[in-house]
C-alpha cells in the first residue's frame, strides 16, 4: 500500500493539480497548518484524509507526524507546488511492487521552475530529493531544509521527473527568502554554531554566487539566471548576518 504525504498551508491554488497527479496512490494524507483559505475543503473533496496541526516552523516535526498518520507500507512525500509526471507515477508504482520484500529508499529527480520560465541551471537546476521510502525505515531531522535520515540503501529513479513550481510571484519569493534565512539562522544557533564576520558574511556569499552563476552555469539562463544568483548571494549573507546577531543578542533578532 502506498501513502502520499502532503504538509500544507494556504495552498488552494496549487492543491488541485498536485492531488490529481497522485491519483494512483492508495491513500493521500494531508497535514494542514490551519490554512485560512479553502485548502482543507479542496483536499477533503478530492478524497484526501486531512489532519490539522500547527507546524510552528518545524518541518521535520510536521512530516514525522504525517508519517505516523499514514497507513501505507510505502510513503511518498510531496509538496503542494509539485506535480508528479505520468512517467514518474509509473515508476513509483513499479518500485513499490519490485522492492516489496527488499526495503530501499528512492531519490527522485526534480525539475524546478520559476513562474514557468525555462531556466534550468544555477538556482533552478534540477536536483535529487529523497522522497519514496518504506514507512518503518526513516524519519526527518532539521527545522528547515529538513533531511530524511535512514540506514537503508538508496537508489535513483532515472528517466522520470517531479515538476516543482517554486514561486508564483516575486512577493512569494522574497517572503520565503526572509522566512527561510531566519529559520536557517535559528537552526544553526540552536546547534551552537557561530558566524565569523570576515568569512561567513564577507567571503561566503561570494562563493555562493560563484557556485550558482559559474559552477552551476546560471549564466546560461540569461537575465533570470543572473538575478537568482545575486539573490543567492544575499540569501547566504542574510542568513549569516542573522546568525551573527543571534549570537550577540542571546537568541533575539
Amino acid at each position: 500500500m502506498l501513502s502520499v504525504l502532503l504538509c500544507v498551508k494556504n495552498e488552494e491554488k496549487n492543491l488541485p493539480n498536485c492531488i490529481k497527479s497522485i491519483s494512483f496512490a492508495d491513500e493521500i494524507v494531508v497535514i494542514d497548518d490551519f490554512s485560512k483559505d479553502s485548502t482543507v475543503e479542496i483536499a477533503s473533496e478530492l478524497g484526501c484524509t486531512v489532519y490539522q496541526r500547527a507546524m510552528q516552523d518545524d518541518w521535520s516535526g510536521q512530516r514525522n507526524f504525517g508519517i505516523s498518520q499514514c497507513h501505507g507500507d510505502w510513503i511518498f512525500v510531496l509538496d503542494a507546488d509539485e506535480i508528479v509526471s505520468e512517467k514518474l507515477a509509473e515508476e513509483i508504482r513499479s518500485c513499490c511492487k519490485r522492492y516489496e520484500n527488499n526495503p530501499i529508499c528512492f531519490w527522485i529527480q526534480r525539475e524546478n521552475k520559476f513562474r514557468f520560465n525555462k531556466a534550468t541551471h544555477g538556482v533552478l537546476r534540477s536536483d535529487w530529493v529523497l522522497r519514496l521510502f518504506p514507512k518503518a525505515s526513516a524519519r526527518y531531522e532539521g527545522r528547515v531544509h529538513e533531511k530524511l535520515v535512514t540506514e537503508l540503501p538508496t537508489q535513483r529513479i532515472r528517466g522520470a521527473v517531479l515538476y516543482h513550481y517554486t514561486y508564483s510571484n516575486w512577493d512569494a519569493y522574497f517572503n520565503k527568502f526572509n522566512k527561510y534565512t531566519t529559520l536557517g539562522a535559528q537552526q544553526r544557533y540552536e546547534k551552537g554554531k557561530k558566524a565569523n564576520f570576515w568569512f561567513d558574511i564577507l567571503l561566503r556569499p561570494w562563493f555562493a554566487f560563484f557556485k550558482m552563476y559559474v559552477l552551476e552555469r546560471g549564466f546560461l539562463d540569461g537575465k533570470l539566471g543572473f538575478i537568482l544568483s545575486v539573490n543567492h548571494f544575499f540569501y547566504t549573507m542574510t542568513k549569516y548576518v542573522k546568525l551573527y546577531y543571534l549570537n550577540r543578542s542571546n537568541g533575539e533578532l
